[in-house]
């Protein structure tokens, strides 16, 4: 048999596959919003989780393979689009980003909620353990830095597939307190695609195999236990979505924000080899006029690539005036009501 009876049998509209895929994409770009609560909130959750699983063991339908088709085209177009501006945003304006990211994250409760039969011993103890699961992903591994190795990347890739299955696992999120944030989203940007082609697949193509090899386990894993401890299991998904924006609250700033840019370390490690002002703004735009080079390089010259993405990498908290909190709170109320509002009319089945 190759679905679980309860899962929807029909194709489902292409344009609504296709927007659940740029949900997906978007969500999976972010850090601390997963793409599983997304697809589970425009009500494609069971359906993306059996077609996965269908496919993991060679035994997909012609409606499965055409559902996931329209969600990978829609997931890729909002990866390939939304990359480096996401980027940008989360490191030059993390305080404002990670209010809305967590805004948007706790606007999957109820969601969850609602897929509690009712509240027994073992569902409060899945919700406690799915808390303190990412509790010791926020705290635990807060300070780990991995190296860019092929194991590791594909390691990282079956982590970040959770993101896609699991509603509240961020894989963004992981890789951002995993200190390759800014490596593996930043390779997809199309800038990085157009400059350095080959150096971005050598980063992608192992998350990809990685994250091919995560998803095929983890929706054969999810099917099973969503169909038989269906209250329990999302008991848990809703402590591991509670529990991921510990990660995210205090906010933390770079101690450099300048270095926590790619683009300026790479203008300071090219004059530091050599490279001439002209060089620097045919690769990198015109913003690099002399006078921001001058001012980067004085900074930051002679240091070294590996100390400037390690000074970049640092973050301390963010200790913030009452009008930044203001701020902070409308954009929390803000995230709430956007994924509110996209889950509206969701039905997800205990």
């Amino acid at each position: 048999m190759h679905s679980n009876p309860t899962e929807p049998q029909g194709p489902p509209p292409p344009a609504r596959s296709f927007v659940g895929g740029v949900l997906m994409g978007f969500a999976n770009l972010v850090p601390g919003i997963s793409g599983g609560t997304l697809i589970l909130a425009v009500g494609l959750y069971e359906r993306f989780v059996g077609a996965l699983a269908d496919l993991s063991r060679l035994r997909p339908t012609k409606h499965g393979l055409v559902f996931l088709a329209w969600v990978g085209v829609g997931a890729v177009l909002a990866v390939v689009t939304l990359s480096g501006l996401l980027v940008n945003l989360v490191i030059d304006h993390r305080w404002a980003m990670y209010s809305l990211f967590v805004g948007m994250t706790l606007g999957g409760v109820p969601m969850l909620w609602k897929a509690i039969s009712r509240w027994n011993p073992a569902n409060v103890v899945a919700l406690g353990l799915g808390f303190a699961v990412m509790a010791w992903v926020a705290f635990g591994m807060s300070d780990t830095r991995l190296p860019t190795t092929i194991p590791v990347l594909i390691g990282v890739g079956a982590l970040a597939a959770s993101s896609m299955i699991l509603p509240g696992i961020s894989g963004s999120y992981l890789l951002l307190i995993l200190g390759l944030y800014e490596v593996v989203v930043g390779s997809l940007s199309r800038d990085a695609l157009q400059e350095d082609f080959g150096g971005s697949v050598r980063i992608v193509a192992p998350v990809l195999v990685g994250a091919a090899l995560g998803m095929a386990l983890l929706s054969n894993l999810l099917r099973y236990v969503l169909g038989r401890f269906p209250s329990a299991s999302h008991a848990a998904l809703l402590g591991l979505l509670c529990g991921s924006v510990l990660g995210l609250y205090p906010f933390q700033q770079p101690v450099e924000p300048d270095l926590a840019n790619k683009a300026n370390r790479k203008v300071v490690a090219m004059v530091d080899a050599g490279s001439e002002g002209d060089a620097i703004r045919a690769k990198y735009g015109a913003a690099f006029d002399d006078a921001r080079i001058l001012d980067l390089t004085t900074r930051f010259g002679g240091e070294g690539a590996g100390a400037l993405k390690r000074r970049g990498e640092a973050l301390e908290r963010f200790d913030p005036g009452a009008g930044r909190i203001t701020q902070a709170l409308a954009l929390f109320l803000l995230g709430l009501l956007v994924t509110r509002l996209v889950g509206r009319g969701d039905r997800p089945s205990a």
